[in-house]
């Protein structure tokens, strides 16, 4: 059996990687008031459709959807924010008249090219500020996400910024960019082509070398917004200045999803081929579109795969230099083994425990193996005396103790143990 294509087995090797950067995340989210919330990972497909919009790439090819039993259009979530919108409006978290901070990580689902950081199940953390149309929450968010990255020790990224303004000065601008870009319509890619009819704006994020020529003389969208639209940008890049966070206004950027306004941003990484690992902007009007009261809102996901890969460390060794290894042998030991093990527990000193059966020699052999800090031997002769022999692994020496000091002597001995 093999696993399918766009997915991928996360292993124990690297599982300590994924949980440091829970708990810095959590420790960072707590501090500025986050609360953590999990959603299911199927939604109706109709809040897709709503909600990202029906000429989006996600929604027209990459979402797994389909009908359930009950003959209900499902879809494996693409994305978190619509379904932490949906969360909002079916619980009525609107209610308490507050801001909801919210914070989630996840598997997201997309029917994509599988690529280095990127499966079709990959994994995201995401904020969502909900409930303030200040240009302050902006800048929250912004700093949260820079605030992560710099706790995991993440500093080769660029922060790139743009205003992407309101409905109405984007559909003067759809206009101004797709007459430009019909006097080249033959010169651009197939992707680009389908674009210019169904999101226009979607032709700004290709790849293609000879479609980034043709933009480079295109209408730009901040010489289409208005007053409002501009006070709020300058407001998102002084307070940006203020905090001394480095930042590139990147009048080309926009975002793949219909429901932003105002700010967007992405945090490019600087040695991953320059891919995005953190984009987000301002949502306004996307939580009165699926139903619920007219509720601004402002976040951003992180790809936790491609921050890994930043980081370098899903392949680093799990390190175990604090952990005990319990080597048994005979009936007795083996036994006893069951009142040691309690002991630990009580005290809250990590253990691992050999069931192999095998020699002294073996055990403690594969102690090493594993980077242990000590063995905790106990023999027939250990039973019969009641002692207990802890041999260090690091230091080449060991003591045979009595038994019932065990615990003392761990926390007198080993340096790390509080």
């Amino acid at each position: 059996m093999q696993k399918i294509r766009g997915t991928r087995d996360i292993l124990p090797s690297e599982i300590q990687a994924w949980q440091k950067l829970y708990t810095k995340a959590l420790k960072i989210l707590t501090l500025y008031d986050y609360s953590e919330i999990r959603t299911p990972i199927i939604e109706p497909t109709e809040l897709f459709l709503r909600g990202i919009g029906h000429t989006t790439d996600i929604v027209n090819k990459e979402m797994y959807s389909f009908v359930d039993q009950g003959k209900r259009n499902i879809t494996l979530r693409p994305e978190g924010t619509a379904s932490i919108a949906r969360a909002f409006i079916t619980n009525k978290l609107y209610q308490s008249n507050q801001i909801q901070r919210l914070w989630y990580m996840g598997p997201m689902f997309r029917y994509e090219r599988p690529q280095s950081g990127r499966q079709r199940q990959f994994h995201q953390l995401g904020i969502e500020c909900i409930g303030s149309a200040s240009a302050l929450a902006d800048v929250e968010v912004i700093k949260i996400a820079h605030n992560i990255l710099q706790q995991l020790e993440c500093k080769k990224y660029t922060i790139e910024i743009n205003s992407i303004g309101n409905q109405e000065e984007r559909e003067k601008y759809k206009e101004a960019l797709v007459y430009y870009i019909k006097g080249y319509e033959n010169d651009l890619d197939i992707d680009s082509k389908k674009r210019l009819d169904t999101n226009p704006l979607r032709i700004l994020d290709s790849k293609n070398v000879r479609t980034q020529k043709i933009l480079q003389n295109a209408p730009c969208l901040n010489k289409y917004l208005e007053k409002e639209s501009r006070q709020h940008f300058e407001l998102v890049c002084e307070y940006l200045n203020i905090l001394e966070i480095p930042y590139r206004i990147n009048t080309r950027l926009v975002r793949g999803l219909d429901y932003y306004n105002y700010t967007a941003f992405e945090i490019i990484d600087n040695n991953l081929n320059n891919q995005t690992i953190c984009g987000g902007g301002r949502y306004d009007h996307l939580i009165k579109q699926l139903g619920g009261p007219n509720t601004p809102a402002v976040g951003w996901a992180i790809g936790i795969e491609r921050l890994l890969l930043l980081i370098n460390q899903t392949n680093n060794f799990i390190s175990k230099e604090n952990r005990f290894y319990i080597v048994t042998q005979g009936s007795k030991a083996q036994k006893k083994v069951w009142h040691l093990i309690n002991l630990l527990e009580q005290h809250n000193i990590k253990f691992h425990i050999d069931l192999s059966n095998q020699s002294f020699q073996k055990q403690i052999k594969k102690a090493n193996q594993c980077n242990m800090l000590s063995c905790l031997i106990l023999g027939d002769a250990e039973i019969e005396e009641n002692t207990i022999t802890v041999k260090w692994l690091k230091e080449y020496y060991q003591e045979t103790i009595l038994y019932n000091n065990i615990i003392n002597y761990i926390h007198e001995k080993s340096k790390i143990i509080p």
